[in-house]
């Protein structure tokens, strides 16, 4: 079984900041591209970053300059930094990953059960 684990999350002011951390732990050959999502209250899940095993990143506008992903390949891990925090990224705050299964032939994306993030004005 694989399973992706979120911590990190919290209340914080606005103008501060958080670290994310997304584990994946199971039976992992490789993990291609990792990602963090958010959901608002009442709002659709959308994307806020994502890096490639090669570690090219890619963010949501929103989140240009104040947000920064990265990823450990060797421990099958990734983190989201967050500064300069508003109250708009506020929200549920979810790992997700294509990991291939050791044994298995297809990637599988998988999703972290979620972390909340509170920023306060």
């Amino acid at each position: 079984q694989v399973q992706l684990v979120e911590s990190g999350g919290g209340l914080v002011q606005a103008g501060g900041s958080l670290r994310l951390s997304c584990a994946a732990s199971g039976s992992i050959f490789s993990i291609n591209l990792m990602g963090w999502y958010r959901q608002a209250p009442g709002k659709q899940r959308e994307l806020v970053a994502t890096i490639t095993s090669g570690s090219s990143t890619n963010y949501a506008d929103s989140v240009k300059g104040r947000f920064t992903i990265s990823r450990d390949n060797a421990k099958n891990t990734a983190a989201l930094q967050m500064n300069s925090l508003k109250p708009e990224d506020t929200g549920v705050y979810y790992c997700n990953a294509d990991i291939l299964r050791r044994g298995s032939f297809n990637y599988v994306n998988y999703w972290g059960q979620g972390t909340q993030v509170t920023v306060s004005s």
